[in-house]
């Protein structure tokens, strides 16, 4: 990790250990990448202005979010694979978000349990959930979450058909799994990755497997569990019922436009991430910073805005911050932590995060993270005054 020296180095040094198709399930986008490289692009394009003269000594990363102090804007995403980068990569993921000071939102797909989770790091262990074709399982796995005392439920709301993420495809990194002879030849090619995960796996009792499901359901991660389909049906109906029976914070995540936001804050939802879901779904989406003012100026007053998209530098959270976002998810560059070093990694990735936003806040003549606003940064003519 001595030679890492931000999120572009521990994505190389992830990218040289991990197997050729898992990096590429985690790092890349779906159809012609169009959106991936159009959500980093956007960010590049936003300047922020730098300001002198100014007392910069004492500077504060902390913002309020739901009623929870984070040490810094920054939460980590839910994502998939963490398991199979490194052994008990989710463990991994949410010790180091545990020790900066900030949530780790577990995915609905996660192979660690919730309650363990809660008891390891205690209020920052966030949850999402897909919304299943059988609704009543949907509802079983949010029961568990209310009694396992999980306070903020993050609902996917983009991914009611699947992807068309043909590199996975390609390399067989399908639900289940699919052998081929060439990523047969990738994991071999890998073994230093093979002995530390699969094989600490094998010896300990076998591959991962889903553990927020109910029981009869526990299929290993490689594996796609049986009634475990992710709805088509998708509604505000369908929404309302969770609402219902889920008492705590509810957060949209997935949308991209005013009028869905609007729609989001109507049906009692307390948050809104507007994102494109990493650009792994549809590859002609716009930037999700593109999207953000339209969102908070719509919304901002009635419920918590979050935005993911594309965090590679703290300037981008920055950014983002004064756009309106309340916080950023980051899922990726955690993730690039996570395969290049386990906890170490994850924890560096978000030390490097947390050390870019505290120097830009500084560039930028402000002290107080949560006083960044629209005066502080200018936007190219096509993306607004």
């Amino acid at each position: 990790m001595k030679n890492a020296y931000n999120i572009y180095d521990l994505r190389e040094l992830a990218r040289r250990r991990v197997p050729k198709g898992l990096f590429e399930y985690v790092d890349r986008g779906t159809e012609d990448e169009v959106g991936l490289g159009h959500n980093i692009e956007a960010l590049r394009r936003i300047k922020l202005l730098p300001r002198v003269m100014k007392d910069v000594s004492k500077r504060s990363l902390e913002v309020e979010v739901f009623g929870q102090k984070l040490a810094m804007p920054v939460i980590v995403s839910p994502t998939g694979s963490a398991a199979m980068l490194w052994y008990e990569g989710e463990k991994c993921l949410h010790l180091a978000a545990n020790q900066a000071g900030i949530p780790f939102t577990m995915s609905g797909g996660a192979s660690v349990a919730m309650e363990q989770v809660v008891e390891q790091i205690g209020r920052r262990a966030w949850f999402q959930i897909y919304l299943l074709k059988d609704e009543s399982l949907s509802h079983k796995i949010v029961e568990r979450a209310k009694a396992a005392k999980i306070e903020v439920l993050f609902v996917t709301s983009d991914s009611a058909v699947p992807p068309n993420r043909e590199f996975n495809q390609r390399n067989g990194f399908t639900q289940p799994f699919r052998v081929t002879p060439g990523n047969v030849v990738d994991v071999l090619s890998h073994p230093s990755w093979f002995a530390q995960v699969v094989l600490r796996y094998m010896v300990s009792g076998g591959l991962p497997r889903y553990q927020n499901v109910p029981g009869d359901l526990r299929d290993k991660i490689t594996g796609k569990p049986a009634r475990m389909e992710v709805t088509p049906a998708l509604d505000w109906a369908m929404f309302d019922r969770l609402r219902k029976i889920w008492p705590g914070a509810l957060v949209v995540k997935g949308l991209m436009t005013a009028e869905d936001a609007k729609l989001a804050a109507d049906h009692g939802a307390d948050g809104v991430v507007v994102s494109n879901h990493g650009a792994r779904n549809l590859d002609s989406a716009p930037a999700t910073i593109e999207m953000l003012p339209e969102v908070v100026d719509a919304v901002g007053h009635r419920l918590t805005v979050l935005w993911d998209g594309g965090v590679r530098r703290g300037s981008d959270v920055v950014k983002a911050l004064a756009l309106g976002a309340k916080a950023v998810l980051s899922g990726r560059a955690p993730l690039y932590g996570t395969g290049a070093g386990g906890q170490v990694g994850a924890a560096k990735a978000l030390s490097i995060l947390r050390n870019e936003i505290d120097l830009t806040l500084g560039f930028m003549g402000c002290t107080d993270i949560s006083k960044v606003d629209r005066s502080m940064v200018r936007l190219p003519k096509d993306m607004g005054a």
